[in-house]
């Protein structure tokens, strides 16, 4: 049995290197440069300090408070509230994975287009029913290894996901230095002037924040570290500050090395498909390695988002059934196999994301635009999961008293409370705004209204169908009785 020095020889530098591994990646500079602009820069600086950072602490009093909860939000929300909003939370968390799991094959699709042909020319003029064709099947392909229980790309996947941290670092430190070292020429005009780098904070401006609160979304990954510190009381939110400066880092030197690459004031449609590929081409260029560093990026993003595939079929899917409430959740969907798979719930999934792979193709005509809009549903629909974070807090302010927590974020339950509140309105705020498309509507009036009207259903549809299966559970088990 370990002791207690060994379950807490975490120190706060150990848990921000943790942290930031798990919660960061290169896209996330790509996608809000597509989105922003150089003006990204100033937006980074402004979540980290008004929503990042609040949110990381939070989840940290919730993580020591609940130290022995494996569910995360949903065990955080059955201890506070009760077994209904414990499944709400639980649902929540794994349905918003379902426009996550239909992109990841076209993420896949992409990677192997670029380490074939060198270029982006599968993004940018395949059709999109033959690309939700591929991802189709590919997806398919994935869930029918889960259900056989394969494992083998879970292992390969940290692998990949080191090297996918190693070549994020690495596009920032080649991007800065590239002009100097290879006196290339800078690709957006004026970045000497603090004017180039200002927001607009206009309606298009704040239609575009969902895609932020997306990027540095997901720190409840965190909790089960807080107890393993020597002193969470001090160790964590050191190691939650120093997390929330290195990401600020990477985001603001990533989005000034897109500015240098890429021309902020005319961004290339298909930055958000190509855009790292594209960079990476271009630096291996003037680095004179040729495709060397694309080949690699391709080859580790392939890999990382075959086992991100693989593992986002099963492991959310687990946190809503392993502790399933039979008067929430039919009985059908808890049964497994002689190898532990929830099959049902494995054809539900399939159900669902086949859906959102194939009807989409039905009215947004090229994979660019299929990818961007189904990046920025993402955006959309995954920050619902972080709303049950802050419930929970906020309930976890009004209940202080029955609970004990190694590391405490505000000893002012008022203040945390506001905090709380603050985190959820701004949340709820940006998945509403978010729902208007980022496409451009006088190219393509229909599929803009197209693309409008599937980010209103599908968040909506996901919603009622976790409505609709405790009514479905009710009935059965007033059959049983």
């Amino acid at each position: 049995m370990e002791n207690s020095k060994d379950n807490r020889s975490f120190r706060w530098f150990n848990i921000a290197l943790i942290s930031f591994t798990a919660v960061w990646g290169l896209n996330n500079v790509v996608n809000n440069f597509a989105n922003q602009g150089l003006v990204v820069i100033v937006s980074w600086i402004l979540i980290m300090l008004l929503y990042f950072i609040p949110y990381t602490l939070m989840v940290g009093q919730l993580g020591s408070t609940f130290r022995e909860a494996e569910g995360g939000v949903s065990s955080w929300m059955k201890e506070l509230s009760n077994s209904r909003l414990a499944y709400f939370a639980a649902w929540t968390y794994w349905v918003v994975h379902v426009p996550y799991l239909a992109q990841k094959p076209q993420t896949i699709l992409i990677g192997f287009s670029w380490m074939f042909k060198n270029n982006g020319s599968f993004v940018n003029q395949t059709p999109s029913y033959v690309v939700q064709g591929l991802s189709l099947i590919i997806f398919l392909a994935f869930v029918w290894m889960a259900s056989k229980g394969v494992t083998t790309l879970n292992r390969i996947g940290s692998i990949a996901g080191i090297a996918m941290f190693i070549m994020s670092i690495l596009f920032i430190i080649l991007g800065i230095s590239a002009p100097f070292i290879t006196h290339s020429a800078i690709a957006t005009a004026h970045m000497d002037q603090f004017s180039t780098y200002m927001p607009k904070f206009n309606f298009n401006y704040f239609t575009t924040i969902s895609m932020l609160v997306f990027a540095v979304g997901g720190a409840e990954k965190i909790s089960p570290y807080v107890n393993k510190t020597r002193n969470p009381a001090k160790e964590f939110p050191l190691g939650m500050i120093l997390l929330a400066i290195m990401v600020a880092i990477s985001a603001i030197l990533g989005s000034f090395a897109m500015g240098m690459i890429f021309d902020a004031q005319h961004i290339p449609n298909d930055l958000m498909a190509n855009g790292s590929y594209t960079a990476f081409q271009i630096l291996g260029n003037q680095f004179h390695v040729g495709n060397t560093l694309t080949w690699i990026y391709a080859f580790a993003n392939i890999l990382a988002n075959s086992a991100a595939l693989a593992i986002s079929i099963d492991a959310p899917l687990r946190i809503l059934l392993n502790d399933a409430d039979s008067n929430y959740v039919p009985a059908f969907l808890t049964r497994k196999n002689a190898k532990g798979i929830a099959y049902n719930g494995y054809k539900l999934t399939a159900i669902l994301v086949s859906i959102i792979i194939i009807v989409p193709a039905l009215g947004i005509g090229g994979m660019n635009d299929l990818y961007n809009w189904l990046m920025n549903l993402n955006s959309i629909v995954m920050p619902m999961r972080y709303l049950w974070v802050f419930v929970a807090y906020m309930l976890l302010m009004k209940q202080i008293n029955n609970y004990k927590s190694d590391y405490v974020f505000v000893k002012n339950t008022k203040i945390g409370f506001g905090f709380g509140l603050w985190c959820f309105i701004f949340t709820a705020f940006a998945c509403i705004l978010g729902v208007i498309p980022k496409a451009d509507f006088a190219a393509n009036p229909t599929s803009w209204w197209f693309q409008l009207a599937l980010n209103i259903i599908t968040p909506f549809a996901l919603i009622i169908l976790g409505l609709i299966l405790p009514v479905i559970a009710r009935r059965n088990q007033n059959k049983l009785d």
